[in-house]
């Protein structure tokens, strides 16, 4: 391997170290203030289905968690989920967060009960889940077939997460996140479709 595609990969994986660490610290900087400072008072600024200003949730949920079981939880495979996203493209990782956030959190306000609230990085986890699933079907290319497969053995088991299950969990939040992702996976394939 040549030094100058060394170095490529290099500033990629640091590039990459950057958006997810970056991420992670929002959310633990996030809860570490809601908790110890704020008493738990920004978890408010979830989404809140059918309020104007539960609108603002879109936006903010993924960053807000109940607890730091909660956060723990979701840290992990948001750090692998959101890397294997952005492994063949960064700017995937970016369209991805962007579509999950805005159809997982319009779903979560037009089907989440009165007067819930959904917070939660699990929205995009279950966005970059449905990506990776359905990327290999849509791209159709050896690279995202094998991941694909892959992503489905290590977390195909998560796919229940979008039935309604337990008390206190945003299943609205999994199922339309889930779907942004798969929505995000069929506009990525045919741009670059397109393009090639």
């Amino acid at each position: 391997m040549s030094d100058r595609k060394q170095n490529s990969i290099s500033r990629e994986m640091k590039n990459h170290a950057m958006i997810l660490g970056g991420f992670v610290a929002i959310f633990w900087v996030t809860e570490l203030l809601d908790t110890f400072m704020l008493r738990g008072s920004l978890d408010r600024f979830g989404i809140v289905p059918h309020s104007l200003i539960g609108l603002r949730g879109i936006l903010f949920a993924p960053f807000l968690h109940g607890n730091f079981a909660h956060l723990i939880s979701n840290t992990i495979p948001f750090l692998v989920l959101g890397w294997l996203v952005m492994l063949q493209e960064t700017s995937d990782f970016w369209i991805v967060t962007f579509l999950t956030m805005i159809i997982g959190g319009l779903g979560v306000w037009f089907f989440g009960a009165p007067g819930s609230v959904h917070i939660g990085a699990s929205i995009l986890i279950f966005g970059y889940l449905g990506f990776l699933l359905l990327r290999g079907y849509f791209q159709r290319n050896f690279a995202s077939i094998f991941l694909s497969v892959i992503v489905g053995v290590l977390y195909g088991g998560l796919i229940f997460g979008v039935l309604p299950g337990r008390p206190g969990i945003s299943w609205q939040g999994h199922l339309f996140g889930f779907l942004g992702g798969v929505l995000a996976a069929k506009l990525i394939a045919n741009e670059k479709r397109f393009y090639s």
